[in-house]
């Protein structure tokens, strides 16, 4: 069992990083549509994560999710999420400041939310055409790994299972109106000047806190839902 869970975790690592990646080209690319180049510029149209890791968000903090409960750690316990480093934006070079600045933003979010239902058609896929393949998603959603499957359909199957639970984890966490995500910065294009300029001088630990003790309470109520909609969607599909 602990060798299952240290795949489990391997994979688990190894696709919070993509989708990472993924996320911050997604805004990069987005930007330098819209006119800002300055990402394009700092090498961040990539999937290369060497140009995206945050040694807190992309490091520290998944790897405290991963192993937290052994330490008593249960916050975020059930999924894993994190924060890549932000992807730079001068916004004074959009045409639309606020629209583009929004739609730049939501590139991110929306990144995570197409990962999600490439795994989901991946594994209702394999639901349809694959003989037991709807037992074996669904034991994969279960915590289970299938003993019967082969080495490489398990993997296949868990890895689309995996993707889904980070970047439905990711796409909430990341609309979260706590700085430095995508949902603050959201936020802070709806607030009045006056307002903005408290907004910015609130403290990092502070928004480190408020992301642990509230944003951990908050994902466990959208999550477990959204993930129990997708389990059941798959469980209802028959050869």
């Amino acid at each position: 069992m602990q060798s299952a869970a240290l795949i489990i975790a391997v994979f688990e690592f190894v696709l919070l990083l993509f989708s990472l990646s993924f996320h911050e080209c997604a805004h990069a690319w987005m930007a330098s549509r819209l006119g800002d180049q300055t990402a394009r510029l700092q090498g961040r149209i990539t999937l290369n994560p060497m140009y995206h890791v945050d040694p807190i968000g992309t490091l520290l903090f998944p790897a405290l999710i991963i192993f937290g409960p052994f330490i008593g750690f249960t916050f975020f316990s059930g999924f894993l999420v994190g924060w890549a480093k932000p992807t730079p934006v001068i916004t004074r070079n959009f045409q639309k400041i606020v629209r583009d600045d929004n739609l730049t933003t939501l590139a991110g979010p929306a990144s995570n939310l197409i990962l999600a239902l490439i795994a989901l058609v991946l594994l209702a896929i394999v639901c349809l055409a694959v003989p037991g393949g709807r037992a074996l998603v669904l034991e994969s959603f279960s915590g289970a790994i299938g003993m019967n499957a082969s080495s490489g359909l398990q993997a296949l199957v868990l890895l689309g299972v995996i993707a889904i639970e980070i970047n439905i984890s990711l796409l909430f966490f990341n609309l979260l109106p706590i700085p430095p995500l995508d949902g603050s910065r959201m936020l802070r294009n709806l607030l009045p000047y006056s307002a903005v300029q408290s907004y910015d001088r609130i403290p990092i630990w502070v928004s480190y806190l408020v992301m642990i003790f509230v944003g951990g309470f908050i994902l466990r109520l959208l999550i477990g839902p959204s993930l129990g909609i997708i389990y059941t969607m798959l469980a209802g599909l028959h050869h």
